[in-house]
């Protein structure tokens, strides 16, 4: 008989390098590889919210609901498991994204369903669509992901070697 906590899924919206042909999809074919994910679909946000590009063309969702775009993205049913190693891609241990609530619907607006998308961290989030201008864009494609940098090809520039620290230098240049 199957663990509770590991039958248990969560719906994750996926809006960027996680998408089908984007950097690190890998991560969610092996997710799917071992079972730990399912692709559910194409789905969009049922309300508008910023998506921008910051540092190192890594894209964010804000948690502004009504402010910016529906955005189109997929929707997966990850494992628990699945979901640790997702919430380490997304460094939510150090505050870089939050995985928060989200409502999304199919594309033909048939289906409906409450999930979880990984947000920009609060303490940089709401700065970050100010930086921009308050101009994002409904979905990242590989147009945007051309700019995007590898963790492992990144250069930290702040002393404490930390990339959220690196975050809040470039939202104050």
């Amino acid at each position: 008989m199957a663990d509770n906590s590991e039958s248990k899924r969560t719906l994750i919206f996926t809006y960027g390098t996680l998408k089908h042909g984007l950097p690190n999809h890998n991560l969610m074919q092996d997710l799917i590889s071992q079972n730990d994910a399912v692709y559910l679909g194409p789905f969009i946000t049922q309300q508008p919210y910023p998506l921008v590009c910051g540092l190192h063309g890594i894209p964010y969702l804000i948690n502004l609901a009504g402010s910016g775009n529906r955005i189109k993205g997929e929707l997966y049913s990850v494992s628990s498991r699945g979901l640790v190693r997702l919430d380490e891609l997304e460094a939510t241990s150090i505050g870089h994204y939050d995985r928060l609530p989200i409502q999304v619907q199919s594309e033909d607006g048939a289906v409906s369903k409450d999930g979880e998308a990984y947000f920009a961290n609060s303490r940089f989030g709401v700065r970050l669509w100010e930086k921009k201008g308050k101009v994002g864009m409904s979905e990242y494609s590989q147009r945007e992901a051309r700019e995007y940098v590898r963790i492992v090809d990144r250069v930290i520039k702040s002393k404490s070697g930390s990339y959220v620290d690196d975050i809040a230098l470039f939202l104050s240049s």
